[in-house]
């Protein structure tokens, strides 16, 4: 009977009572110490800094719970006025019960309604969504709450600004694409210049027009950035003219034939006037200058399980489909083209600073 131990046998394998002890102390404290970052990592959260940073598997089910109790986001954007609706309409069709507050403005006058309010200690906003030279005044003015998502892993690391433990102060989740574009009755296929070198061709000289905004001065700054200075001004000798009207208003005239070409047109623009007709067709130079919109939440958020919420929404592939779908690029995608973000990597005076001088070299290279 080898596994009957009776006796001295017994005695001498069965444990003392204080070893025993000793055993079922530690089997506990081990137990304890496997258990406890479980618990800490399903502890709620008890302040908007908690929640902005919670990762558990229920963030989705804990955001709408709060949300419904909180009832509405408010959401100050730069987004045109049916865009924003149709992202509205559907958060509010996925989240019952969590109303969509649209505030809706130009970048700058947002910019400045939030800092009036943040000063005045009336915090309206909840959720917001800008071009970054606007969420550069608010992170520089600490008015941004750091959180995270589980869609940040989706998005490469140049469109989300960083933030401290791994949070980050916004995302891009909407980018619009400045590059070439041309009439295809007046330019021919052997003179599309596939990149800013391109440019320089005879073909090209006195028929290229440049946006005079700030659209035409951060091409300039791209191709600064790409081949200096010097060859800026070698496009002096083209005879580019300078038009007064942002770039997607410039793609007009280049459907109607009035110029030719211009580098300082948008994608989106080109496209849908390519889908209604018109003659024209969009290629990318060396660097295309990426206008991004960001998602982030505001410091002061009085609703921050619904503004959270709706940040996840918008970074969501749902969220992102409905921006495509509304002809904006998607930073999730590579689309073939190495894409350039004048504001990133600096304060606001520092982009401004740039700006200014890309203005400067703009009026230098073209003529009214």
């Amino acid at each position: 009977m080898i596994n009957d131990m009776t006796g001295p046998l017994k005695r001498k394998f069965l444990p003392r009572p204080s070893t025993r002890l000793s055993i079922l102390s530690g089997t506990i404290l081990f137990l304890f110490f496997l258990g406890a970052p479980v618990w800490s990592q399903t502890s709620k959260p008890s302040s908007a800094a908690d929640l902005a940073a919670y990762g558990g598997a229920d963030r989705e089910r804990l955001l709408l719970d709060g949300a419904k109790r909180e009832g509405k986001v408010v959401w100050y954007t730069t987004l045109a006025a049916e865009q924003n609706k149709q992202i509205a309409t559907a958060f509010e069709a996925k989240y019952p019960g969590v109303k969509v507050e649209t505030f809706r403005t130009g970048s700058s006058a947002l910019a400045q309604r939030l800092l009036t309010e943040a000063k005045a200690q009336r915090h309206i906003a909840d959720a917001i969504e800008t071009t970054l030279p606007g969420l550069l005044t608010f992170r520089d003015n600490k008015l941004l709450l750091p959180y995270t998502s589980p869609h940040l892993t989706a998005f490469p690391d140049e469109a989300k600004e960083k933030a401290q433990k791994n949070l980050v102060y916004w995302t891009n989740a909407r980018e619009s694409y400045i590059g070439f574009a041309y009439n295809k009755n007046f330019v021919n296929a052997a003179d599309v210049p596939k990149n800013f070198d391109g440019l320089l061709r005879a073909a090209l000289k006195d028929n290229m027009g440049l946006s005079g905004d700030d659209t035409g001065a951060r091409t300039i700054g791209a191709m600064v950035r790409a081949k200096g200075d010097g060859f800026v001004k070698k496009l002096k000798e083209q005879n580019i003219r300078m038009h007064m009207m942002a770039g997607s208003a410039l793609t007009q005239l280049v459907a109607a034939g009035e110029i030719f070409a211009s580098p300082s047109q948008f994608y989106s623009a080109t496209n849908v006037a390519a889908k209604r007709g018109a003659p024209v067709a969009w290629v990318p130079m060396d660097l295309v200058v990426t206008n991004a919109g960001g998602a982030a939440v505001y410091a002061n958020a009085q609703r921050p399980h619904a503004a959270l919420l709706f940040a996840d929404f918008i970074l969501s592939p749902e969220g992102q489909k409905l921006l495509e779908d509304l002809y904006f690029g998607s930073a999730r995608k590579d689309y073939g083209f190495k894409r350039w973000y004048p504001e990133k990597g600096g304060t606001l005076a520092q982009y401004e600073e740039s700006l200014e001088g890309w203005h400067k070299l703009l009026k230098e290279v073209t003529k009214k």
